[in-house]
């Protein structure tokens, strides 16, 4: 059982990064799977295909995941290779609950009440991830 706060958000962030891929690929693979489209209509960069809004949603706060995961994996790392895991812990759920805040906002709207309220909790987070590698230089 895993004793860490830090490691727990970690493991967390990881989660919701897998959930949020299994809800819009799921989605793709049942059209496939009852042949509504081939399995090549979703490329990279090129609308080829138009998903409906919840599932784009989905994937946008996927990559969101994709993009912030490893600036906290590093983060926790550094701290648990450190020994400085108890400067992680402190904040660590925090973190996570404003990054799971942050997806289902996300996965709501893109009205920009929303996004308004979303980058405020992209910013939180940042500003936590900030304190902490300040934390871990010995800086603060």
């Amino acid at each position: 059982m895993v004793q860490s706060p830090a490691i727990c958000a970690l493991l967390g962030f990881t989660a919701l990064t897998i959930a949020l891929a299994f809800g819009y690929v799921g989605y793709r693979i049942f059209l496939v799977l009852t042949l509504k489209t081939a399995a090549n209509s979703w490329t990279r960069e090129a609308e080829t295909w138009k998903d409906p809004a919840f599932i784009t949603r989905l994937h946008h706060a996927h990559l969101n995941c994709i993009e912030n995961l490893p600036l906290f994996a590093a983060v926790v790392l550094a701290a648990f290779v450190t020994n400085q895991l108890p400067v992680i812990d402190k904040l660590a759920m925090i973190y996570l609950g404003l990054r799971l805040a942050q997806s289902g906002i996300h996965i709501i709207s893109t009205g920009p009440a929303f996004v308004f309220v979303r980058a405020n909790f992209w910013v939180a987070q940042t500003a936590i991830l900030a304190y902490w590698v300040l934390s871990l230089c010995g800086r603060i």
